[in-house]
């Protein structure tokens, strides 16, 4: 009887939960949103499945999803396995040309078709594909120091609206095409999803990241930001280390157009449907203009995220 009591519980707060999201399911539906997968989840079977189900979730509520991923750890194990020796200048990982070739064939293979696997197996419809592909992103030399290191400077997005017309989820690696010679870059991750954010003025960019979002002096996550703060917060020092690229990439697509991206934990569960269909959100979001969420009348928060 007591299990029976507490699964009806179990339901009705299930019930209550789709019942507040509603303002968000009506406020995203047709919306574009790129996500930044990478981190520990990615080696993870039960944490791959969970955000393969919640990126299906958000397709199937109306909303079109963009996969953006990583692979560093999977880059460094298989050159590991081949001898392939690194070299860094000043921290970073220069890219030659052999190192280029792995990098490519471990994004666009391995790791690439393990997330469009994953969200098939959730019963989604995905299409994986790299920066290569009808010239989605091409780039010039970053650094030139750091060898096939790509900086995108010119995007075409087409590809990716027909496949969002067609029902289907976009999962990009990213590596692109070199603007001079047809050569292959290796673009930062975060990079990628910015310049695919920008390029397709998405409502949202979501990075996720092992960390629980921007924090102020006191150590504490700061929900909500502004292009001015983040901008003072980095001057003054308080933003710093890995930070820095991750909130430079997010105030280059608000500044392209995207209108508000967020640094999310995505060792949370569920962090992306938080952060879009609640008012708590996952992280901290950084944004030019205030929510266009239309709130019930008997909603107190301040923010609707």
């Amino acid at each position: 009887m007591k299990k029976q009591i507490a699964m009806t519980r179990d339901w009705i707060a299930t019930a209550r939960t789709l019942s507040e999201a509603l303002p968000y399911l009506q406020r995203y539906s047709g919306a574009i949103v790129v996500i930044k997968f990478g981190g520990n989840a990615m080696g993870d079977a039960d944490a791959m499945a969970s955000f393969a189900r919640d990126i299906v979730l958000m397709r199937q509520v109306g909303l079109n999803p963009v996969v953006v991923h990583g692979g560093g750890p999977m880059i460094n194990e298989m050159l590991d396995r081949l001898g392939i020796k690194s070299e860094f200048v000043r921290g970073k990982r220069v890219t030659d040309k052999a190192t280029v070739e792995v990098v490519e064939m471990v994004l666009t293979g391995l790791v690439n078709k393990r997330i469009v696997q994953a969200i098939m197996d959730e019963g989604g419809r995905a299409v994986g594909l790299s920066g290569k592909d009808d010239d989605l992103m091409v780039c010039v030399a970053d650094d030139p120091e750091l060898g096939f290191v790509g900086r995108p400077v010119e995007m075409n997005v087409q590809v990716l609206h027909d496949l969002f017309a067609a029902g289907i989820i976009p999962v990009v690696a990213p590596v692109a095409t070199g603007m001079e010679e047809n050569e292959t870059f290796n673009v930062n991750g975060d990079t990628a999803a910015g310049a695919i954010a920008g390029a397709l003025k998405a409502d949202r960019l979501l990075l996720l990241t092992d960390v629980s979002g921007v924090k102020n002096e006191a150590g504490e996550v700061v929900t909500e930001l502004s292009l001015a703060e983040v901008r003072e917060m980095i001057d003054h020092g308080t933003i710093s280390g890995g930070m820095i690229p991750k909130v430079d990439t997010a105030l280059t697509a608000v500044e392209n157009g995207v209108r508000a991206a967020a640094i999310l934990d995505g060792r949370q569960p569920n962090a992306c449907l938080l952060e879009l269909f609640t008012d708590h959100g996952a992280g901290s979001i950084i944004r030019s203009a205030a929510s266009q969420v239309k709130k019930r009348p008997d909603q107190t928060t301040a923010a609707a995220r």
